[in-house]
Protein backbone atom coordinates (compact mmCIF):
# COMPACT_ATOMS: atom_id res chain seq x y z
CA UNK A 1 0.00 0.00 0.00
CA UNK A 2 1.48 3.74 -0.87
CA UNK A 3 2.36 5.53 2.30
CA UNK A 4 -0.32 7.70 2.86
CA UNK A 5 1.83 11.14 3.24
CA UNK A 6 3.41 10.18 -0.41
CA UNK A 7 -0.14 9.48 -1.85
CA UNK A 8 -1.35 13.05 -0.72
CA UNK A 9 1.65 14.51 -2.39
CA UNK A 10 1.25 12.66 -5.78
CA UNK A 11 -2.75 14.24 -6.03
CA UNK A 12 -0.84 17.55 -5.86
CA UNK A 13 -1.15 18.61 -9.32
CA UNK A 14 -1.18 22.07 -11.15
CA UNK A 15 -4.99 20.99 -12.31
CA UNK A 16 -6.21 21.61 -8.64
CA UNK A 17 -7.02 25.02 -7.77
CA UNK A 18 -5.37 26.15 -4.58
CA UNK A 19 -6.37 29.08 -2.69
CA UNK A 20 -9.78 29.38 -3.29
CA UNK A 21 -11.51 31.84 -1.62
CA UNK A 22 -14.28 30.02 1.24
CA UNK A 23 -16.98 31.86 -0.22
CA UNK A 24 -16.94 29.11 -3.36
CA UNK A 25 -17.32 26.19 -0.92
CA UNK A 26 -20.50 25.99 -2.50
CA UNK A 27 -23.64 24.62 -0.15
CA UNK A 28 -23.88 21.13 -2.07
CA UNK A 29 -20.01 20.39 -1.31
CA UNK A 30 -20.49 21.72 2.08
CA UNK A 31 -23.87 19.57 2.83
CA UNK A 32 -21.51 16.57 2.28
CA UNK A 33 -19.14 17.20 5.04
CA UNK A 34 -19.61 15.47 8.55
CA UNK A 35 -16.19 15.84 10.39
CA UNK A 36 -13.45 18.89 11.09
CA UNK A 37 -10.24 18.20 11.59
CA UNK A 38 -8.53 21.41 13.15
CA UNK A 39 -4.87 22.26 13.99
CA UNK A 40 -4.63 24.45 17.04
CA UNK A 41 -1.69 26.41 17.25
CA UNK A 42 -2.02 29.79 15.14
CA UNK A 43 -5.23 28.05 13.84
CA UNK A 44 -7.57 28.02 16.73
CA UNK A 45 -5.07 30.34 18.44
CA UNK A 46 -4.17 33.41 18.32
CA UNK A 47 -0.24 34.27 20.06
CA UNK A 48 -0.92 31.43 21.91
CA UNK A 49 -4.12 31.86 23.46
CA UNK A 50 -7.14 30.14 22.96
CA UNK A 51 -9.69 33.08 22.33
CA UNK A 52 -13.94 33.54 22.75
CA UNK A 53 -14.58 33.46 18.90
CA UNK A 54 -12.77 30.09 18.57
CA UNK A 55 -13.87 27.86 21.34
CA UNK A 56 -17.39 29.58 20.31
CA UNK A 57 -16.73 28.17 16.69
CA UNK A 58 -16.11 24.56 18.13
CA UNK A 59 -19.28 24.22 20.48
CA UNK A 60 -21.59 25.87 17.27
CA UNK A 61 -20.24 23.04 15.08
CA UNK A 62 -20.72 20.26 18.14
CA UNK A 63 -24.10 21.69 18.36
CA UNK A 64 -24.90 21.15 14.53
CA UNK A 65 -24.13 17.74 14.59
CA UNK A 66 -20.55 17.74 13.31
CA UNK A 67 -17.74 15.73 14.38
CA UNK A 68 -14.92 18.21 15.67
CA UNK A 69 -11.46 16.64 16.52
CA UNK A 70 -8.08 18.94 17.23
CA UNK A 71 -5.13 17.21 15.24
CA UNK A 72 -2.14 18.67 17.10
CA UNK A 73 1.42 18.37 17.70
CA UNK A 74 0.62 19.57 21.14
CA UNK A 75 1.72 16.45 24.15
CA UNK A 76 0.05 14.24 25.47
CA UNK A 77 -0.72 16.16 28.95
CA UNK A 78 -2.86 18.72 26.97
CA UNK A 79 -4.32 16.43 24.86
CA UNK A 80 -5.70 14.89 28.19
CA UNK A 81 -7.09 18.05 28.88
CA UNK A 82 -8.18 19.10 25.51
CA UNK A 83 -10.50 15.73 25.19
CA UNK A 84 -11.80 15.90 28.46
CA UNK A 85 -12.61 19.76 29.00
CA UNK A 86 -13.18 21.40 25.09
CA UNK A 87 -16.16 21.34 22.72
CA UNK A 88 -14.85 18.39 20.91
CA UNK A 89 -15.18 14.36 20.17
CA UNK A 90 -11.26 13.71 20.80
CA UNK A 91 -8.25 14.43 19.67
CA UNK A 92 -4.97 13.32 17.78
CA UNK A 93 -1.34 14.37 19.33
CA UNK A 94 1.99 14.60 19.45
CA UNK A 95 1.88 14.59 15.18
CA UNK A 96 -0.16 11.28 15.05
CA UNK A 97 1.64 9.22 17.73
CA UNK A 98 -2.11 8.98 19.54
CA UNK A 99 -5.46 9.80 19.93
CA UNK A 100 -7.77 10.48 22.93
CA UNK A 101 -11.09 10.32 23.61
CA UNK A 102 -13.27 10.65 26.35
CA UNK A 103 -16.05 8.17 27.34
CA UNK A 104 -18.27 10.88 28.82
CA UNK A 105 -20.89 7.89 29.64
CA UNK A 106 -18.55 5.47 30.86
CA UNK A 107 -16.58 8.49 32.54
CA UNK A 108 -13.01 6.84 31.52
CA UNK A 109 -10.25 8.61 28.78
CA UNK A 110 -10.03 5.80 25.73
CA UNK A 111 -6.00 6.31 24.81
CA UNK A 112 -4.59 4.93 21.68
CA UNK A 113 -0.97 4.74 20.46
CA UNK A 114 0.77 3.93 17.43
CA UNK A 115 3.50 2.18 19.38
CA UNK A 116 3.45 0.12 22.53
CA UNK A 117 5.10 1.32 25.64
CA UNK A 118 8.23 -0.83 25.08
CA UNK A 119 9.17 1.02 21.75
CA UNK A 120 7.99 4.52 23.11
CA UNK A 121 10.34 3.93 26.11
CA UNK A 122 13.20 3.08 23.54
CA UNK A 123 12.45 5.84 21.24
CA UNK A 124 12.60 8.16 23.93
CA UNK A 125 16.79 7.04 24.65
CA UNK A 126 17.01 7.59 21.02
CA UNK A 127 15.54 11.13 21.48
CA UNK A 128 17.41 12.40 24.53
CA UNK A 129 20.53 11.52 22.09
CA UNK A 130 18.99 14.06 19.57
CA UNK A 131 18.20 16.57 22.24
CA UNK A 132 21.81 17.01 23.26
CA UNK A 133 22.69 17.11 20.15
CA UNK A 134 20.46 19.61 18.63
CA UNK A 135 21.01 22.26 21.46
CA UNK A 136 24.86 21.92 21.17
CA UNK A 137 24.46 22.56 17.13
CA UNK A 138 21.85 25.34 16.82
CA UNK A 139 22.78 28.04 18.83
CA UNK A 140 19.05 29.55 20.27
CA UNK A 141 17.14 26.70 19.79
CA UNK A 142 16.07 25.41 23.19
CA UNK A 143 13.72 22.27 23.96
CA UNK A 144 10.07 23.32 24.12
CA UNK A 145 7.88 23.93 27.29
CA UNK A 146 5.75 21.08 27.11
CA UNK A 147 8.02 18.28 26.65
CA UNK A 148 7.35 17.47 30.31
CA UNK A 149 3.87 16.82 29.07
CA UNK A 150 5.31 14.65 25.51
CA UNK A 151 5.20 10.46 25.83
CA UNK A 152 6.21 9.80 22.12
CA UNK A 153 8.69 12.76 20.53
CA UNK A 154 11.02 15.77 20.69
CA UNK A 155 9.68 19.59 20.28
CA UNK A 156 12.25 21.84 19.87
CA UNK A 157 11.57 25.33 19.96
CA UNK A 158 12.11 27.93 17.67
CA UNK A 159 9.50 30.28 17.93
CA UNK A 160 7.38 30.22 20.98
CA UNK A 161 9.61 31.14 23.79
CA UNK A 162 13.01 31.38 22.25
CA UNK A 163 13.71 34.82 19.78
CA UNK A 164 12.72 33.35 16.63
CA UNK A 165 15.46 31.36 14.19
CA UNK A 166 16.44 31.92 10.91
CA UNK A 167 14.96 29.34 8.37
CA UNK A 168 18.38 27.82 7.76
CA UNK A 169 18.55 27.17 11.50
CA UNK A 170 15.39 25.77 11.84
CA UNK A 171 16.42 23.71 8.92
CA UNK A 172 19.48 22.49 10.55
CA UNK A 173 17.27 21.00 12.96
CA UNK A 174 15.44 19.01 10.66
CA UNK A 175 18.87 17.20 8.95
CA UNK A 176 20.33 16.41 12.30
CA UNK A 177 16.46 14.91 13.22
CA UNK A 178 16.93 13.08 9.93
CA UNK A 179 20.55 12.70 9.71
CA UNK A 180 19.52 9.97 12.80
CA UNK A 181 16.34 8.35 11.37
CA UNK A 182 13.81 10.19 12.81
CA UNK A 183 11.08 12.00 10.89
CA UNK A 184 10.92 15.75 11.64
CA UNK A 185 8.11 18.31 11.13
CA UNK A 186 7.68 21.91 10.89
CA UNK A 187 5.03 23.66 12.79
CA UNK A 188 4.65 27.35 13.27
CA UNK A 189 6.35 27.35 16.44
CA UNK A 190 8.57 23.68 16.69
CA UNK A 191 10.66 21.28 14.71
CA UNK A 192 8.70 18.03 16.17
CA UNK A 193 10.93 14.91 15.63
CA UNK A 194 10.11 11.41 16.31
CA UNK A 195 10.61 7.69 14.95
CA UNK A 196 7.85 5.65 13.15
CA UNK A 197 5.98 5.92 9.77
CA UNK A 198 2.38 7.63 11.19
CA UNK A 199 1.53 11.30 11.11
CA UNK A 200 -1.35 13.39 11.65
CA UNK A 201 -3.12 11.86 8.56
CA UNK A 202 -2.52 8.29 9.16
CA UNK A 203 -4.09 8.77 12.94
CA UNK A 204 -6.42 10.86 11.93
CA UNK A 205 -7.90 8.20 9.65
CA UNK A 206 -7.65 5.35 11.72
CA UNK A 207 -9.44 6.82 14.79
CA UNK A 208 -12.33 7.80 12.71
CA UNK A 209 -12.76 4.28 11.32
CA UNK A 210 -12.48 3.33 14.93
CA UNK A 211 -14.21 5.56 16.73
CA UNK A 212 -16.60 6.61 14.24
CA UNK A 213 -17.46 4.12 11.85
CA UNK A 214 -16.32 6.56 8.95
CA UNK A 215 -14.02 5.39 6.35
CA UNK A 216 -12.36 8.82 5.67
CA UNK A 217 -10.31 7.15 2.84
CA UNK A 218 -13.59 5.75 0.77
CA UNK A 219 -15.66 9.79 1.41
CA UNK A 220 -12.99 11.87 1.84
CA UNK A 221 -14.88 14.65 1.06
CA UNK A 222 -16.92 13.96 4.36
CA UNK A 223 -14.37 15.29 6.06
CA UNK A 224 -12.43 19.24 6.35
CA UNK A 225 -9.54 19.50 7.81
CA UNK A 226 -8.18 23.26 8.28
CA UNK A 227 -4.64 24.24 9.54
CA UNK A 228 -1.81 26.64 9.49
CA UNK A 229 1.37 25.31 8.63
CA UNK A 230 3.54 23.25 6.69
CA UNK A 231 3.05 20.31 8.82
CA UNK A 232 -0.28 19.99 7.63
CA UNK A 233 1.01 19.26 3.88
CA UNK A 234 -0.39 15.31 4.73
CA UNK A 235 -3.80 16.68 5.52
CA UNK A 236 -4.07 19.36 2.90
CA UNK A 237 -3.09 16.94 -0.06
CA UNK A 238 -5.32 14.14 0.97
CA UNK A 239 -8.70 16.18 1.79
CA UNK A 240 -10.42 17.98 -1.40
CA UNK A 241 -12.30 20.21 0.96
CA UNK A 242 -9.12 21.29 3.23
CA UNK A 243 -8.75 25.29 4.42
CA UNK A 244 -5.92 27.35 5.66
CA UNK A 245 -6.39 30.01 8.12
CA UNK A 246 -4.68 33.24 6.10
CA UNK A 247 -1.30 33.14 7.84
CA UNK A 248 -1.12 29.85 5.94
CA UNK A 249 0.48 32.38 3.07
CA UNK A 250 3.20 32.68 5.05
CA UNK A 251 4.84 29.50 3.84
CA UNK A 252 3.00 29.54 0.79
CA UNK A 253 6.41 28.73 -0.97
CA UNK A 254 7.42 25.84 1.21
CA UNK A 255 4.11 23.84 1.12
CA UNK A 256 3.93 20.60 -0.44
CA UNK A 257 0.72 20.60 -0.60
CA UNK A 258 -1.88 23.22 0.08
CA UNK A 259 -5.32 23.75 1.24
CA UNK A 260 -8.07 24.21 -1.56
CA UNK A 261 -10.26 26.88 0.74
CA UNK A 262 -8.47 30.36 2.01
CA UNK A 263 -10.41 32.30 4.91
CA UNK A 264 -9.99 35.83 5.02
CA UNK A 265 -8.76 36.10 8.69
CA UNK A 266 -5.67 34.35 10.16
CA UNK A 267 -5.75 32.37 13.48
CA UNK A 268 -9.23 32.05 15.01
CA UNK A 269 -11.37 34.19 13.39
CA UNK A 270 -10.11 32.29 9.97
CA UNK A 271 -11.45 29.26 11.95
CA UNK A 272 -14.71 30.72 13.19
CA UNK A 273 -15.01 32.27 9.47
CA UNK A 274 -14.97 28.44 8.74
CA UNK A 275 -17.31 27.10 11.10
CA UNK A 276 -19.80 30.01 10.08
CA UNK A 277 -19.53 28.57 6.47
CA UNK A 278 -20.17 24.79 7.60
CA UNK A 279 -23.10 25.77 9.59
CA UNK A 280 -24.94 27.83 7.07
Amino acid sequence: MMNLETQAMQQKSGARPIFQPLEQFTSAVRRRVRVVLTDIDDTLTDGGRLPAVAYQALERLRTKGFIVVPVTGRPAGWCDLIARQWPVDGVVGENGAFYFRYDNTARRMIRSYVKPVDERTLDRQRLDVLRAAILAEVPGSAIASDQAYREADLAIDFAEDVTPLSPAAVNLIVEIFEAHGAIAKISSIHVNGWFGGYDKLTTSLRMLAAEFGIDAEADREAVVFVGDSPNDAPMFGYFPNSAGVANILLFKNVLKASPQWITRNPGARGFAELADCLCE
